[in-house]
């Protein structure tokens, strides 16, 4: 299995499309087509559920677009950069520790511009560039990645605002709003899905780097004696969660953070093996109260919290779970993707869980010319929607390519109306064949059982 196999499969199926493509494409975007947003609200609703089970959860949708004062404060400013290098003979961007890596030379992400020159100067000679082989490459210089917008500026001198680096500063800019709100204490989290912008020098591997995406964070405010507890708590939680989506527990791993950034005081990612290798799929970071110090001293604002026990103020720490909804959703593509054998014939197969699958069940008359079928047909599909609304509808071709389409976007069932639904057997009567995904078998079942099945599996 390959990359571009999931690529073709999710084009091909409505999942994805490369964004603008009809202008020659927009690097870094993605569109999603019907089946790619089901699968991403999917996804988004199993992360929240899994934040809702904790009592002391709050919810937040903050601005996309915030006042540059957020950013100062943060350090985003100042220090978030990538290393730009030009290719003078195709004038093509890239990312200068990516060119080092095809040689097998990594530069360490803490490195100055200076540092970074310097390492590049001592390998030149060896460096070509990715799209036209030269080896003609400009100096390395950093480019900051926060997306800049004219948004609420009209005058010279208006403040420069920018679109959201990533949703944990709107968490720490409201954590005394909600806090406020008098239905939460210390300890406690906020959770937030929405988007965020980096301005990448070199978006790639798909889904997994890309300039516009989504992320699903959750900042945990806990007194400084809990938090070393907590992070361990969270650590053990994150990897339970992707376990029970069915995620191939051989392809999840812990990296621990060896070069902690200054406030850090643990860190670690979970990783995925992706068809291109292993890759951080979500961290998890203990970051001291660095955050709130920071925008309390930039904003002016009292964030401390008062102890009642011991009559004293303090500034909360923070454990961190950060995921991306893309690299989430491109981890269970890939997970799911199988290329098999049934009946004497390859096909392709999502073997999705069947709570993350963007169709749940299809119905399908065994022959669409029959009006009897088709009527009994739209009979089961109405009351199978009232168990779950996305059932699917297929009469178009013979039975066993409605079955290779819908294994390919990963349906788990699909269910069958024939003549022994309607009588020619009268043992059978009001009986369908229902179908596996996965294995293919079929069985005949009551309507009412089809229904309890698509029940538990679903819920």
């Amino acid at each position: 299995m390959s990359l571009e196999s999931i690529v073709a499969l999710t084009k091909r199926r409505g999942f994805i499309f490369p964004g603008s493509e009809i202008y020659g494409g927009f690097a870094g975007t993605y569109d999603f087509g019907p089946l790619g947003v089901a699968l991403r609200k999917n996804i988004v609703d199993l992360w929240t559920r899994s934040m809702q089970e904790h009592d002391n959860m709050a919810q937040l949708d903050s601005s996309i677009v915030t006042s540059g004062k957020v950013w100062e404060a943060s350090g985003h400013v100042s220090g978030f950069s990538d290393p730009l290098v030009l290719c003078k003979a195709c004038h093509t961007k890239h990312r200068a520790d990516h060119v080092l890596e095809a040689i097998g030379v990594t530069a360490d992400e803490k490195m100055s511009e200076k540092e970074l020159n310097e390492l590049f100067d001592e390998h030149r000679k060896n460096l070509t560039c990715p799209n036209c082989g030269k080896k003609d490459f400009g100096a390395v210089t950093a480019k900051n990645l926060l997306a800049t917008t004219s948004l609420g500026m009209f005058e010279e001198g208006d403040t420069q605002s920018y679109l959201r680096g990533e949703t944990a500063q709107g968490i720490y800019i409201n954590f005394k709003n909600v806090l406020d709100t008098g239905f939460y204490s210390v300890p406690f989290g906020i959770a937030q899905v929405g988007k965020a912008f980096r301005n990448e020098i070199s978006p790639r591997q798909f889904l997994f780097r890309k300039r516009e995406f989504e992320q699903m964070e959750m900042q945990y405010f806990t007194p400084e004696s809990e938090a070393r507890a907590d992070f361990a708590a969270w650590k053990e939680e994150r990897m339970n969660y992707y376990l029970s989506l069915g995620i191939n527990p051989d392809k999840l791993r812990f990296k621990q953070h060896e070069n902690l950034v200054f406030y850090a005081k643990d860190a670690c990612d979970i990783e995925y093996e992706y068809p291109f290798g292993w890759g951080e799929l979500e961290g998890i970071h203990y970051r001291g109260n660095y955050d709130l110090t920071q925008h309390q001293q930039f904003s002016g604002v009292d964030l401390s919290v008062y102890n009642e026990e011991t009559k004293e103020r303090f500034l909360p720490h923070v454990v961190e779970t950060s995921v991306g909804l893309d690299r989430t959703m491109l981890m269970i593509l890939s997970d799911a993707y199988h290329e098999d054998e049934m009946g004497g014939d390859k096909r392709v197969v999502l073997k999705f869980n069947p709570k993350l699958a963007p169709i749940k069940a299809m119905v399908s008359p065994l022959l669409k010319n029959k009006p009897e079928l088709v009527e009994k047909a739209r009979e089961v599909r109405a009351a199978l929607k009232k168990v779950h609304p996305v059932i699917a509808w297929d009469d178009n071709g013979n039975i066993g390519k409605r079955y290779r389409r819908q294994d390919e976007i990963g349906t788990p069932f699909c269910i069958t109306i024939d003549f022994d639904t309607l009588g020619e057997n009268p043992e059978l009567l009001n009986t369908v064949t229902l179908r596996d995904r996965d294995t293919g078998t079929q069985e005949r079942l009551t309507i009412a059982e089809v229904e309890e099945k698509i029940r538990q599996a679903v819920s």
